[in-house]
């Protein structure tokens, strides 16, 4: 049994240092993590694990120790002479490097809860760590509502946090923010991030910036609205007025900077034409009819009339009826053309519907082809203008022009949480949500 003991100690005591040359690989450093494009997640389950591994071996190894100062046998005897101090050095580096891990540990392990999307579509509940210390003008926000926006839909099968229309609380800022203040409400969109000193950038159109990091990028994939906190820059965070909850403003923050976006000079004697009355459409018509424009709605069937003309609008066309639609006077004739809807319209039946010089705007990402008549484009000289959500300063005028006007998104309420969310995510999907849904914290 003595000489078993012996083999036992060896045995042990190479195990102890196997183990700690793994943790020295384990313990990713952020440099390391970038190397080896680690996420933070798995990076901070990963310090986690090395800390408690070392002292686990700092307590075996001092354990050996020991017993290795109280031999039992000839073997252990002669064993012990040329390990104790090796063990003992082994014991004191095992204990020290865990005691400091789960020192570093306890400051950043602060954890965020987030939604991320999965393979299958599935939603998965994940967590991402939150630093003990911002820097520069990072801002820390703690989600207060989150709109679902269908730009989430192309997103639910990647592995990343969701949502974009963010509205929170700032808790924590960085060394270098100055005009935020902590207890700010704040909201943030599509874009959160970009150069700052290339053309775009300098000509207030920063979204076609080559360096932007909007939804879906690399830059971004762990923060998310659908989340209890996040982290973005200061630069891209947009103060929210009184006048908005936290739940009107959260649709804002993307479909509404979109359809402003492309209501950007239009003149109260316009005719303006909006395609489709859902999420996107409804909140078109309450902005355009508040610029004191005419408003024509078009969509699919007569079942939105009544609900698009309490919106503002001051016509209604059914689409599958646009051939026998009567312009009576050029000045009904549309000068710009919102069009929201995922399908393309009949083109053909909503050439004679423009005016002569009107712009057209598809709002709503889709992957085919735009085809559309040619000559018309020509002979009544009709532009066709693509375009992303607003620029900063755009959005924030977006903000307040909705506060002074009173214009509130139609909303349905979900609880931030994987069943809330999921039930939203499918609802929107088939097309069954009541214009815009938004989530709130559990």
């Amino acid at each position: 049994m003595a000489n078993l003991a012996a083999f036992a100690t060896a045995l042990l005591a190479i195990l102890h240092i196997y183990i700690m040359v793994l943790e020295m690989f384990l313990w990713t450093t952020p440099r390391g993590r970038r190397a080896f494009r680690l996420s933070q997640e798995f990076a901070q389950q990963t310090k986690v694990l090395a800390a408690n591994q070392g002292l686990y071996n700092g307590f075996l190894a001092a354990g050996l120790t020991w017993g290795l100062l109280h031999p039992v046998h000839e073997f252990a005897v002669k064993f012990s002479c040329s390990s104790v101090l090796p063990l003992s050095l082994l014991a004191c580096t095992g204990c020290w490097a865990g005691i400091t891990i789960h020192l570093d540990t306890i400051k950043t392990m602060d954890m965020a809860s987030v939604f991320k999307g999965s393979g299958d579509g599935k939603l998965v509940q994940s967590t991402t760590s939150k630093p003990d210390k911002l820097t520069g003008d990072q801002v820390l926000v703690k989600v207060t509502a989150s709109g679902v926006c269908g730009t989430d839909l192309h997103y639910r099968n990647n592995d990343m946090v969701l949502g974009h229309e963010g509205v929170g609380i700032v808790e924590a800022l960085g060394p270098n923010v100055k005009h935020l203040n902590k207890g700010d409400r704040v909201g943030w969109g599509y874009q959160t991030d970009s150069c700052g000193h290339c053309l775009e950038c300098l000509d207030s159109a920063e979204i076609y910036c080559k360096e932007r990091s909007i939804y879906g990028g690399n830059a971004s994939l762990d923060q998310g609205s659908f989340a209890t906190h996040a982290i973005w820059r200061a630069a891209f965070l947009h103060q929210i007025p009184e006048a908005l909850s936290d739940e009107q403003a959260a649709p804002l923050q993307c479909g509404g900077a979109t359809v402003y976006t492309a209501l950007q000079g239009v003149k109260p004697t316009d005719t303006i034409g909006i395609m489709g009355v859902g999420g996107l459409g409804h909140l078109a018509i309450l902005f355009a009819a508040k610029m004191g424009c005419r408003v024509v709605a078009l969509s699919g069937s007569d079942r939105k009339r009544d609900e698009a003309m309490a919106l503002g609008a001051h016509r209604f066309v059914a689409v599958k009826h646009v051939a026998d639609a009567q312009i009576d006077d050029d000045t009904c004739l549309l000068n710009r053309l919102l069009v929201t809807t995922s399908a393309q319209p009949e083109w053909e039946g909503i050439m004679p519907l423009m005016a002569p010089r009107s712009r057209i705007y598809p709002l709503s990402a889709s992957s085919g082809n735009l085809e559309m008549p040619y000559m018309p484009l020509l002979l009544k000289g009709i532009g066709v203008q693509g375009g992303l959500v607003a620029s900063r300063g755009v959005h924030r005028q977006m903000l307040q022009f909705a506060a002074s006007h009173d214009i509130k998104p139609v909303i349905e309420t979900f609880p931030m949480d994987e069943k809330g969310i999921t039930e939203a995510i499918d609802r929107l999907e088939r097309g069954q949500i009541h214009f815009r849904a938004v989530l709130v914290p559990v």
